[in-house]
């Protein structure tokens, strides 16, 4: 089958980037020709982990993907970062009915701003459906946080937030 869908856009805060995160982006990399994965940076909301780790974790857990973009932008409607990348496909993940709730207005809403753009959304494994970025960030802290949040983070990414974390030993 034709892919008539060249490049697509997969925007978050990937605050951090979680084992569902990094499974919709190899998903989006099969499925289009290009795929930019995009943090959007919003003013007024403070995020946990500086843009620029980010951005670096991104960049770490997608190096085998060559079709893969990693970028950010700041202050604008996805429909229309989209429209400024040329991408005709926003790619979406949705995790249970709060999720598509939101997620079927936002569609409506992207194509009033850019008609021409089509939204694909996909559904993640069973393993990977409770895993959110503010849920694996709420987790980290208690005594034994790396053991419940270390399958929830790429190894790497883990392993990142596990050093930023440690606690100095009397």
């Amino acid at each position: 089958m034709a892919n008539s869908h060249q490049s697509a856009v997969y925007a978050g805060s990937f605050d951090p980037p979680t084992r569902g995160h990094l499974w919709m982006i190899e998903q989006g990399a099969q499925l289009f020709e290009s795929l930019t994965v995009a943090i959007g940076t919003n003013p007024s909301k403070h995020a946990a982990y500086p843009l620029e780790k980010r951005l670096g974790w991104l960049s770490d857990i997608t190096n085998h993907l060559p079709n893969v973009t990693i970028t950010s932008f700041e202050n604008l409607f996805l429909a229309h970062y989209a429209k400024a990348i040329r991408a005709d496909v926003i790619l979406r993940g949705m995790r249970d009915v709060n999720d598509y709730t939101y997620e079927h207005a936002m569609r409506h809403i992207n194509g009033d701003l850019y008609p021409q753009l089509t939204t694909v959304f996909l559904i993640p494994p069973r393993d990977l459906i409770e895993v959110s970025s503010s849920t694996v960030r709420g987790m980290i802290g208690p005594v034994g946080w790396e053991a419940v949040v270390e399958r929830y983070l790429p190894p790497a990414i883990f392993e990142d937030i596990k050093s930023l974390h440690a606690q100095p030993m009397d």
